[in-house]
């Protein structure tokens, strides 16, 4: 199986650690499935200044392939944070940088190569959208990230991204399990199929008495299937809602543990040894 990251790349920085890491949405599916031993790639841009050249190393050291991904002049991504009794508290970013401001378009050449995998990701923070009807119906699957903001919950978004992906994720744990499972069928009924997916515990599936789940990687495609899934309520869980059914309406946050490319930080000297806080995932510089 071959796994492609599509989009966003970011340094997040800590500033009451005086830490920042490597990370980023379709980053980090790309290093997470590295790691469980599955071929990757990260395609997208970055910036030409110092964190770029961070970003890229440390992806590329994680044995990601980015040799398809494009430098422009411009600032990188940068998102800060603190800690605040172990959770992460989000203070801001910059808009994503050049990496969102210009993002890559898919021409002839680079959907030949996107072609040559089984699975691409993206996500909101990707500016990914108008490239989802080419890659669906290229033939890899494609999952997509709808992360946890309302703006992400407008018809009018859902309507540009669930058509056009095989697995939705949805992160639900500022909701109940009633108004997770209405999302799931929302977002369900204008692309991707579902049963049902509550978000605190996964609804049994009618035929098994078992939680509904996707399909383990290498598993056939079903040609009439489409995903969503969801983030329980109890945070840190590593468990999902997820659903399936019946045949598509048209011709996708966490990643795991909402976490970063985990690297060593960076310390703005360098730190192989620093500890990545939960969510992050790479080597810190500070």
């Amino acid at each position: 199986m071959r796994v492609l990251g599509f989009g966003d790349n970011i340094v997040d920085r800590f500033v009451d650690r005086g830490i920042e890491y490597p990370g980023g949405n379709s980053v980090n599916v790309a290093v997470y499935a590295r790691r469980l031993g599955v071929e990757s790639a990260y395609l997208g841009v970055f910036g030409d200044d110092e964190l770029g050249a961070f970003l890229r190393e440390a992806v590329a050291a994680e044995g990601v392939t980015v040799e398809r991904c494009v430098v422009r002049a411009g600032e990188s991504g940068v998102s800060r944070l603190r800690v605040d009794d172990g959770e992460r508290v989000f203070l801001g970013w910059n808009g994503g940088g050049v990496t969102v401001r210009e993002p890559l378009t898919l021409d002839d050449g680079l959907l030949g190569y996107v072609g040559g995998f089984d699975l691409v990701h993206s996500s909101v923070y990707s500016r990914s959208e108008p490239e989802l009807p080419k890659l669906a119906g290229l033939g890899p699957l494609v999952s997509f990230d709808l992360s946890s903001e309302e703006e992400y919950r407008d018809p009018a978004y859902l309507d540009r991204v669930c058509p056009h992906a095989d697995l939705v994720l949805l992160s639900c744990s500022h909701l109940d399990a009633d108004a997770t499972a209405d999302l799931l069928a929302d977002a369900v009924r204008r692309g991707p199929g579902s049963r049902s997916a509550p978000a605190a515990s996964p609804a049994p599936s009618p035929s098994t008495g078992r939680p509904p789940c996707p399909p383990r990687p290498g598993s056939p495609r079903p040609s009439s299937t489409r995903w969503a899934a969801a983030t329980p309520s109890s945070p840190g869980s590593p468990s999902r809602c997820c659903a399936t059914a019946g045949p598509p309406a048209g011709p996708r946050r966490r990643t795991p543990s909402s976490g970063r490319c985990t690297r060593a930080p960076r310390r703005r000297t360098r730190s192989a040894s620093s500890k990545a806080p939960s969510g992050t995932a790479g080597p810190a510089r500070s």
